[in-house]
């Protein structure tokens, strides 16, 4: 189900005429792009197949940041365009040339983490007048890793996140989603046919608790654990979201950086946990920040939401373009944690090493339950 009140934009985009070709990209400030993008290639997200990719490769729709127009680049298909583009339908004879109204392309979407989805954006940049007409989204959740054939069965059943609906070219199509449901997989549409350059699905991650369960110690912190943040106190470099994405940071700005601070304070990263777990081990990564690093760091967390705050790392001494690790002296119970960073800089990844609490287990499987897993 989608929301009225999230801007739309239909209709041929002008042509490109020089200069900075997102000068005239059509945008809006979407309420859910805080969220994890469940669709993120380093969670291990796919496009794992598509009906047609005549013109631009079905992969391109997951590609980290915005889509790249070169107005001088062709190949022997035609133009080279950064999305995934399908050719152009026709009908069955002279008689009767137009594509029918049911015919269309689609891709099918691995998601790399399992969740509830609570934003799309199909995003047509640089497809001004080769866009879909409309656009629509199906989901589906199934165990294991299915093949394209078993996802496309007669007898799965895929639920409508997004109804068909018309979008518009060299734009930002965001979708808000009400679906209380777990997701593996999502079908994107395109109808009839055209090309998108980036796909985003926003929402929050749904581990699979039995997986959690035999893994027995694993980090507790992690997005594809389920773990999340819920605020900083500065994204101006990089979101702090990158401290948890999978990984070793491989490049400064995989991290998290703030700005330079000219007051007396400190920054900070508050995250809540899958559920109530048992942190035994921390490690506080700083790679790729060498002189921007955090001076020193100290990690709190709080049991429970009425709980009080209480320190489980004291203020340490942090290095740049280092990985520290710290074995904390007993289980430290916590729902949510937060590391403040001392008095500005950046950490590249932050990892909570432990285990789910009996209590905690319990409620991560009730949920789970809950979301039809």
């Amino acid at each position: 189900m989608t929301d009225a009140a999230i801007p739309r934009f239909t209709g041929d985009a002008s042509p490109y005429a020089g200069g900075d070709p997102y000068a005239d990209h059509r945008t809006a400030d979407f309420p859910f792009t805080h969220l994890v993008d469940l669709a993120d290639r380093r969670l291990g997200a796919g496009v794992i197949a598509a009906n047609d990719e005549f013109f631009a490769e079905r992969e391109n729709l997951l590609k980290p940041g915005p889509a790249v127009f070169d107005p001088e680049h062709f190949g022997h298909k035609g133009k080279v365009m950064d999305g995934w583009e399908t050719r152009r339908r026709r009908g069955v004879s002279a008689a009767e040339p137009h594509p029918t109204a049911d015919d269309h392309d689609w891709a099918l979407v691995r998601l790399g983490a399992p969740g509830v989805v609570r934003g799309i954006v199909l995003d047509t940049a640089h497809f001004r007048g080769n866009y879909p007409q409309a656009v629509s989204v199906d989901a589906v959740a199934l165990p294991g890793s299915p093949s394209p054939e078993e996802l496309l069965a007669p007898d799965v059943k895929w639920t409508t996140l997004v109804p068909r609906t018309a979008v518009g070219g060299h734009a930002a199509n965001g979708f808000a989603v009400d679906a209380e449901q777990r997701f593996t997989h999502l079908r994107v549409n395109q109808h009839p046919d055209g090309g998108i350059a980036r796909l985003r699905v926003y929402g929050e991650v749904a581990p699979d608790p039995a997986w959690l369960g035999a893994l027995g110690t694993f980090d507790l912190a992690a997005l594809e654990n389920g773990g999340r943040v819920e605020d900083a106190s500065d994204r101006f470099y990089s979101p702090a979201t990158n401290t948890i994405q999978p990984g070793r940071s491989r490049k400064m700005d995989d991290g998290w950086e703030t700005r330079r601070r000219r007051d007396r304070g400190n920054d900070w990263i508050s995250y809540r946990l899958a559920a109530r777990s048992g942190i035994r081990a921390v490690e506080i990564d700083t790679a790729y920040l060498k002189g921007n690093a955090a001076g020193w760091a100290s990690l709190s967390v709080r049991d429970g939401e009425d709980g009080e705050w209480t320190e489980a790392l004291p203020r340490t001494r942090l290095q740049p373009d280092t990985n520290h690790r710290f074995v904390l002296d007993g289980t430290v119970l916590a729902t949510r944690v937060r590391i403040d960073i001392y008095p500005d800089g950046g950490i590249s990844r932050l990892r909570l090493f432990g285990s789910l609490t009996d209590d905690g287990a319990r409620a991560l499987a009730a949920r789970h339950r809950e979301l039809g897993g």
